[in-house]
């Protein structure tokens, strides 16, 4: 399905009931909206591993403008600004009134900035291995000069300098870098974003890490976001760290953390029972 929202189509799919029918009763559960990562990536790896949380929410997986299944159009539209004021005008289009929001990675910066700015418009937030400001870049090339390896370190620079050539390119960076961001990459290969069917922008992805993921800063707003918050990190997570988690909880008023050991920033793989059931308990706790 697609939304003709702000002079683009953005790509959305549900998975779930909002009325459900339990027992003889009636139940109404959260809509959830799904902001994936990259940025540049799409909503398929939810469904490989969130799908599980349509037993308590109705799930709306969001490919961002430019990504996925959502209208390309000039590189110039891939903006953090954009990636926000597109997920109210979504939310308008489908006529609810309040939403929940679930981002992880680049999808959380996203979560933080609607939330920062709509505040009266969501119910409860759930970021994942996720930052709040440009200061993840500086914290996992740090990392990366610790423990990668010489060909992680090379094919990273892309990454920094926003210069992948294509789809193509961008699947060898992740060929390379899986055991960085899954711990359980090896018993996990199908799940890893190197097997992934995701299908990567990266133009969107180039024109982020070249431009404003470098400079964005939502510390200073986070007080803003008075809805219960949940946030959930990787003990071993190489681009966004548990520091930039800590950071999150300490601004958020109403927030609670949660760091998964031996886990990275595949949190929803890594940890995968406990992400599951940290979220489930969090969506229907009143």
């Amino acid at each position: 399905m697609k939304a003709k929202i702000r002079g683009t189509e953005i790509y959305f799919d549900i998975a779930g009931m909002q009325i459900a029918p339990v027992g003889k009763d009636v139940e109404e559960r959260p809509v959830l909206f799904l902001l994936h990562g990259g940025p540049g990536g799409d909503h398929f790896r939810f469904k490989q591993h969130s799908l599980e949380l349509q037993d308590v929410a109705q799930l709306v997986f969001i490919d961002h403008r430019g990504c996925g299944r959502s209208k390309k159009t000039k590189s110039a539209d891939y903006t953090l600004e954009n990636n926000i004021e597109d997920i109210e005008a979504l939310r308008k289009h489908l006529g609810l009134e309040r939403i929940n929001i679930l981002g992880t990675s680049y999808g959380g910066m996203v979560a933080q900035g609607y939330a920062t700015r709509y505040a009266n418009k969501i119910d409860k937030l759930i970021l994942v291995a996720t930052s709040p400001s440009y200061r993840f870049i500086e914290e996992a090339k740090a990392y990366l000069r610790k423990y990668g390896n010489a060909k992680q370190f090379a094919i990273s620079k892309h990454l920094w300098n926003g210069t992948f050539k294509n789809h193509r390119h961008v699947m060898k960076f992740f060929q390379l870098t899986d055991s960085l961001y899954s711990t359980t990459a090896k018993v996990n290969r199908d799940k890893t974003f190197s097997q992934s069917k995701t299908i990567w922008s990266h133009e969107a992805l180039n024109k982020a890490f070249a431009s404003f993921l470098r400079h964005f800063n939502f510390i200073p707003k986070l007080k803003k976001i008075t809805c219960p918050t949940l946030i959930l990190a990787g003990e071993n997570d190489w681009i966004c760290s548990p520091t930039q988690a800590k950071t999150i909880a300490k601004h958020i008023p109403h927030s609670q953390l949660k760091v998964f050991k031996k886990c990275g920033h595949s949190v929803a793989v890594d940890a995968h029972k406990s992400y599951i059931r940290a979220i489930k308990q969090f969506l229907v706790k009143k």
